[in-house]
């Protein structure tokens, strides 16, 4: 199959909720993509998280999409430097 940008993430997303998972871990899961293929990704996460009562743990980089978290832990060399509740 021949996925093009995003489509691959959702795919794999929709594999992982298929197992109805408790906990979700999503590394980098819009890293490269562009901003609106990453706000689709973001909005199923978050959809998962409300509907399911799912907890998703995304490993990202991106501050903006950090800041739609409900809590964010920055780490620094392994280290927890932060840890916030935003929601």
């Amino acid at each position: 199959m021949n996925y093009h940008g995003g489509q691959q993430q959702r795919v794999a997303i929709g594999r992982s909720l298929l197992q109805n998972p408790t906990v979700l871990p999503a590394d980098e899961s819009t890293g490269n993509l562009d901003g609106q293929k990453s706000k689709e990704i973001i909005e199923l996460l978050k959809k998962s998280n409300k509907e399911y009562n799912q907890t998703i743990i995304i490993v990202i980089h991106d501050e903006e999409i950090a800041k739609q978290a409900n809590r964010v832990i920055t780490l620094n060399d392994g280290k927890i430097i932060k840890d916030e509740r935003l929601n």
